[in-house]
C-alpha cells in the first residue's frame, strides 16, 4: 500500500491536479478577504455610525419619555474640524476614498460612508456637550481649544486617538457623573427643594442644568464607545 502511495505522489498527472487545486484555493482567499472588507466598509461601518447618530441625540426624561435633542451649530463645526484632523493624520486619505479611477457607484458609496462618519462625529459631540447654560459654553470652549490646537500640531494616528479618547472621556465624566449628580431631580415642589437639598436645587437653577434620567448616561456611554469602535475599524483608503 505504501508503494501505491509513493507511486501516486510521483505521478505527474496527480501532481498537476494537486497544484491546480492549491492555486484555486489561493485564488479564493484574496476574493474572500476582499468580500469581507466590502462588508465591513459598506455595511458594518455605516450601521455603526448611523446608530451613533441616532443615539447621540437621545435623552431619557424622568418620566421615561424619549427626548431627541438636536445638535447645536458648534457641533457641526467640531465635526468638520475632526474630519480635517482625520485627513491630516492619515486616518482618512481623501485620494483613497474619492478618485477619477473609481466607478461613479464606488465614489457615491464612499461618499455615503463619509457622510455617516460626519453625522456620527456631530452627534458624538452633541452627546458629550451639556445641553444649555454656562456649562455648555465652558465645555464647548475646551473642545474648541483642544481641536484647534491639534490642527497645528504634528501628531500621528496613535497620538490623535489618545487625544480624542482623553477628550471624550473627560467630557463624559464631567457631564454624566459630575453635573448629573449636581442636578436636582424633577417633579419636586419648591418647598421640598428647599427642605431636602437646597444647594442642589440652587446649582441646578444657577447653571441651568437639564433634568434627565440616569439611563441617559448609559445610552451615551454606549454611543461614544460605538463611535470609537467605528473609528478603529475605519480604513484609511478603499484602493485595492
Amino acid at each position: 500500500m505504501n508503494d501505491e502511495i509513493t507511486k501516486e505522489t510521483h505521478d505527474p498527472v496527480f501532481l498537476e491536479d494537486r497544484r491546480e487545486a492549491a492555486l484555486k484555493v489561493a485564488a479564493k482567499q484574496p476574493d474572500q478577504v476582499n468580500l469581507n472588507s466590502l462588508y465591513l466598509r459598506y455595511l458594518v461601518l455605516p450601521a455603526i455610525f448611523l446608530t451613533v447618530a441616532l443615539l447621540g441625540g437621545l435623552r431619557i426624561a424622568d418620566d421615561g419619555a424619549f427626548v431627541f435633542f438636536r445638535p447645536a451649530l458648534v457641533c457641526l463645526i467640531f465635526g468638520t474640524i475632526l474630519l480635517v484632523l482625520f485627513a491630516r493624520s492619515g486616518v482618512l486619505r481623501l485620494d483613497g476614498w474619492f478618485s477619477e479611477s473609481f466607478t461613479p457607484l464606488k465614489n457615491a458609496a464612499n461618499g455615503f460612508v463619509i457622510a455617516t462618519l460626519f453625522s456620527a462625529a456631530v452627534q458624538a459631540f452633541n452627546s458629550l456637550l451639556p445641553e444649555q447654560g454656562l456649562t455648555f459654553w465652558i465645555v464647548a470652549f475646551c473642545f474648541f481649544w483642544t481641536l484647534w490646537n491639534n490642527l497645528f500640531a504634528d501628531f500621528d494616528v496613535r497620538k490623535l486617538f489618545r487625544s480624542l479618547g482623553g477628550l471624550f472621556g473627560l467630557a463624559f465624566v464631567t457631564k454624566y457623573l459630575i453635573l448629573a449628580n449636581l442636578t436636582a431631580p424633577a417633579g419636586r415642589t419648591w418647598f421640598e427643594a428647599l427642605t431636602e437639598n437646597p444647594g442642589q436645587e440652587a446649582i441646578t437653577r444657577l447653571l441651568d442644568l437639564p433634568r434627565y434620567s440616569g439611563t441617559t448616561g448609559y445610552i451615551q456611554f454606549f454611543a461614544v464607545g460605538l463611535f470609537l469602535l467605528g473609528l478603529y475599524l475605519f480604513p484609511s483608503t478603499t484602493r485595492e
